[in-house]
């Protein structure tokens, strides 16, 4: 039989070749917010990498809302021409479709690059600003507490994620993806270790999801009819009373209802007392109770790295696709492999066609080589 992996995937009116989806890296390589070439490098190999899906950076809606000084952002004209480039390039070599990942970090902004550290950075300090969050609330021993988002506050938020919207849509974006995972500003609002709000934000499962699903509704509304839009979680705070499967339920029961196209699941990232049992496909059983009670077509992640495991986790029904990061970055050709260990075909560039295995004369498509 067809490996499901290989099997044509939809999101909506987006029709995907295949159901592997490079997951959100950040590269923490921009200036000012704006792409370089190291995005036209990253991204450049990635988009020839046979892959269903490649799925942009964490991308902020403003330059508060990045993760570090060296995030990617798409809040001005400088960041849409600068990440315009790097499309443009991309599309003049490879036709995979590209995602992006819209984000406000909350709490977590404000900090130091992973390679220098990944603490705080100060707001006097230089490349430092004060963070804003539901509640004022640090998210580490010794950090300086966020702001917490008045009215004003959160309207400005929510309009930013549909300002980047709009952005992405002039630079030809196929899918948008809502950060709410990994502890930043959405997924803050989720969990009860970093919302302590009074308001109608706070408080009970339905305040606590008020706020991302007004989010999820104006992006939705502003990105036309047919083009996908979804959000991607964190099943669980691996930290008692926190966040976790059964209210993740009830938020993808919400999503659907809104239209969402689908449901990324990952898990953690908000508090430094997380304790994860790292091991193959952790998070994947996660993804899997998600889609068996709510039938939201569902992408399983997290330490997702052999092609057979891949295989299993479709074809066991425990989710719709499935998403690599690390794996990707490893192997940038992990789909090439996967289809020659499988038994599918990808795409590959034509330049790239004399490769192709004496033992896969079937594995690119299109192929075809002559002779000089």
């Amino acid at each position: 039989m067809p490996a499901r992996l290989f099997e044509p995937f939809r999101l909506d009116d987006l029709e995907l070749e295949n159901r592997i989806v490079i997951a959100p890296m950040c590269q923490y390589s921009a200036r000012g917010g704006a792409a370089t070439d190291w995005h036209l490098t990253h991204l450049g190999q990635l988009a020839q990498s046979g892959a269903g899906l490649l799925t942009l950076e964490a991308t902020a809606i403003s330059p508060e809302a990045r993760i570090s000084p060296g995030d990617l952002g798409l809040y001005d004209d400088a960041t849409e021409r600068a990440l315009a480039r790097v499309l443009d390039a991309i599309r003049e070599y490879a036709p995979i479709p590209v995602a992006i990942q819209i984000n406000h970090a909350g709490r977590k902004a404000s900090s130091r690059v992973p390679w220098e550290g990944g603490a705080q950075i100060a707001p006097d300090a230089p490349d430092g600003w004060r963070t804003e969050a539901p509640s004022p609330l640090a998210h580490g021993e010794g950090e300086v507490a966020p702001h917490a988002l008045d009215a004003e506050g959160l309207k400005r938020v929510r309009d930013g994620f549909v300002a980047t919207a709009q952005r992405a849509l002039r630079l030809g974006i196929d899918g948008f993806e809502i950060h709410g995972a990994h502890g930043y500003l959405l997924h803050q609002f989720l969990s009860p270790l970093s919302n302590r709000r009074e308001d109608q934000y706070g408080g009970s499962l339905e305040n606590r999801m008020r706020f991302p699903l007004e989010v999820f509704e104006a992006v939705r509304e502003a990105v036309p009819s047919g083009k996908p839009v979804w959000m991607r979680v964190s099943a669980t705070d691996w930290v008692e009373e926190g966040w976790d499967l059964d209210q993740t339920v009830e938020l993808a029961r919400a999503l659907k209802a809104r239209g969402s196209a689908a449901i990324h699941v990952s898990t953690g990232g908000l508090s430094p007392a997380q304790k994860i049992p790292l091991g193959p496909g952790y998070q994947v059983p996660f993804a899997e109770r998600i889609k068996a009670e709510t039938g939201l077509t569902t992408i399983a992640v997290g330490l997702i790295t052999e092609p057979a495991q891949a295989e299993a986790i479709l074809a066991e029904g425990k989710a719709d696709a499935v998403s690599l990061a690390r794996a990707m970055l490893y192997d940038p050709r992990w789909p090439w492999h996967a289809a020659a260990e499988l038994g599918g075909r990808v795409r590959a560039p034509k330049q790239y066609w004399r490769s192709q295995p004496r033992e896969y004369k079937d594995l690119f498509k299109d192929a075809a080589h002559g002779q000089r």
